[in-house]
């Protein structure tokens, strides 16, 4: 089947609001089926049903066989399967990241049927941190991961690590330096590296998230890469972004953007134990000054900050316990529900900017007026707009 075959299959599923998509195959025939087209045009219900059975058998018996695999296993709470499907949602293969859209997308069908039994509310907890190198995100994580699965929750811990600009490799060291939640059958962690993608969040990290939660992880950690960009990508994809801050380090009001401290839902300062008490309940109270003088972003929250240690444990319950009334008092206004939906908008633009900038940088006619461009624009014969106004006219001349 064509890349786009599969995509016009893809787009034909009926509404995820029934169970027919994490069945292996279905045609229109299906009593759900017939229940989800239910209310719409007889001809559209007809055109449904013949891009289905003209799609589904398209799928190569072995294709068919993996993902039932993969979506059985992933459902069942098998780690390995779980971690087999982020693979393949992370590949740039182009057939197999087409296959990763049919499995996310018979995924997405059982959480919101999930969700449904939940009362419309989401079944899991979506929590971004960040801060600068040196904060103490794996310490932290690891001792809130602990505490969190001995209360009976199911963790998942998605890692960014930046990719070196030379080799393209990336160390994938946040196993190591959570070795106690690594071991933990309820706890499932997931470095990724960020494979030049700017802010440090990887295209795939919002489909890993709806993996994790149809795996039955309902907290999961999104852990970004410094400070900077990154907070601005993460922030879109999660409920709830954390900022952890050290003690210690000079002005750090001066060290932090603004706009980054606006995005903070609840700032940690971390380390808060021995020696370093007195600079973290300094930075505590020039941090809970700062944030009274930037605008709410909710109606329902005002940024908290609290001062923890991963070394003894000490301020750990009160971080988690600010963290439920948050997601409480979000759930009880709707915000949270509304979050999710404009966060879902947001990520289809990003993946459409990056999918058109790909094709665009791989067309015939911009690979072959680029070196010349590029060499006339470092030498300053160009200038940089006129070059571009040059690929994009050639692009859209041989497009149309």
């Amino acid at each position: 089947m064509g890349r786009f075959g599969l995509l016009r299959y893809i787009s034909s599923l009926p509404s995820p609001r029934t169970c027919c998509l994490h069945q292996r195959v279905f045609t229109g025939s299906h009593p759900c089926y017939q229940n989800t087209v239910l209310g719409h045009s007889c001809q559209y219900s007809r055109g449904v049903s013949t891009a289905l059975s003209q799609h589904i058998h398209d799928l190569s018996g072995p294709e068919q066989r993996l993902l039932t695999k993969l979506y059985d296993g992933l459902i069942g709470g098998q780690r390995a399967s779980l971690a087999e499907s982020i693979t393949l949602v992370e590949t740039q293969h182009p057939r197999k990241k087409e296959l990763a859209q049919v499995l996310l997308q018979r995924v997405l069908a059982y959480r919101i049927e999930q969700e449904s039994r939940n009362g419309g509310k989401p079944v899991a907890f979506r929590v971004g941190l960040s801060g600068p190198p040196g904060a103490g995100k794996s310490s932290f994580i690891e001792v809130v991961g602990k505490m969190l699965t001995g209360r009976g929750h199911k963790v998942s811990v998605l890692a960014v690590d930046p990719s070196s600009c030379t080799t393209g490799g990336s160390l994938l060291g946040d196993k190591t330096r959570m070795t106690e939640l690594s071991r933990d059958m309820n706890a499932f962690i997931r470095p990724s590296p960020t494979s030049g993608t700017l802010g440090g969040v990887t295209r795939t990290t919002n489909e890993a998230i709806v993996l994790c939660e149809g795996a039955g992880y309902d907290i999961v950690l999104v852990e970004t890469v410094g400070v900077g960009q990154s907070e601005f990508a993460v922030a879109d994809m999660v409920d709830m972004f954390v900022l952890l801050i050290p003690p210690a380090g000079g002005d750090e009001l001066q060290g932090i953007k603004r706009g980054i401290i606006e995005r903070a839902d609840l700032v940690v300062v971390t380390k808060s134990d021995g020696d370093l008490v007195v600079p973290a309940r300094r930075i505590q109270t020039e941090y809970t000054s700062a944030l009274k003088l930037l605008r709410r972003q909710s109606k329902s929250w005002n940024p908290k900050v609290i001062r923890a240690s991963s070394h003894n444990s000490e301020g750990i319950p009160e971080v988690w316990a600010k963290m439920e009334s948050y997601r409480d008092a979000m759930l009880a206004s709707g915000e949270l529900q509304g979050r999710r939906r404009a966060q879902q908008k947001v990520w289809m633009w990003s993946l459409i900017q990056e999918t058109v900038l790909c094709h665009f940088q791989n067309h015939p006619s911009v690979r072959e007026a680029l070196p010349q461009l590029e060499e006339k624009v470092t030498n300053g014969a160009i200038s940089p707009g006129l070059a571009a106004d040059l690929l994009l006219k050639g692009f859209s001349s041989s497009s149309s």
